[in-house]
């Protein structure tokens, strides 16, 4: 079996991943784990911005894609909605993004964010299109 989480934490974070405190800790194609800080990803109010939440599931849902297609290929993000259900003022959110459908050329994911208390804060879906090989 293939250790994915070990493959992750040798690629290098993009820039706004970094930015954004971002960290991956459970992953395969099937089903990603990451985590994001409230502080530093709020609005000027002090509640985590909704565009937040959409970077933390666009990343799992891309880096699950790029799991499943393979390192040769490139993925690209085509499709991301979100509703919020709650806000989140401090500590972190955890988002889980599950496996819809792992395609030839399409992936999607569902992704539940949470904040400390397992309260729902957000609903996502992010759909990712797998290209032609580097």
């Amino acid at each position: 079996m293939t250790d994915y989480l070990e493959e992750i934490r040798k690629r290098p974070l993009s820039a706004l991943d970094k930015k954004m405190g971002i960290e991956i800790i459970e992953a395969s194609p099937q089903r990603m784990v990451g985590t994001m800080p409230v502080e530093g990803n709020t609005q000027p109010s002090g509640l985590l911005h909704g565009g937040a939440n959409v970077v933390l599931a666009e990343t799992l849902g891309s880096v699950g894609t790029h799991l499943h297609a393979g390192p040769n290929r490139r993925v690209v993000g085509i499709d991301v909605n979100a509703t919020h259900h709650k806000s989140a003022t401090s500590g972190f959110v955890t988002a889980v993004a599950t496996a819809v459908t792992l395609g030839k050329t399409l992936c999607c994911y569902e992704v539940e964010i949470t904040n400390d208390k397992g309260e729902r804060t957000c609903s996502a879906r992010i759909t990712c299109l797998i290209l032609a090989e580097r």
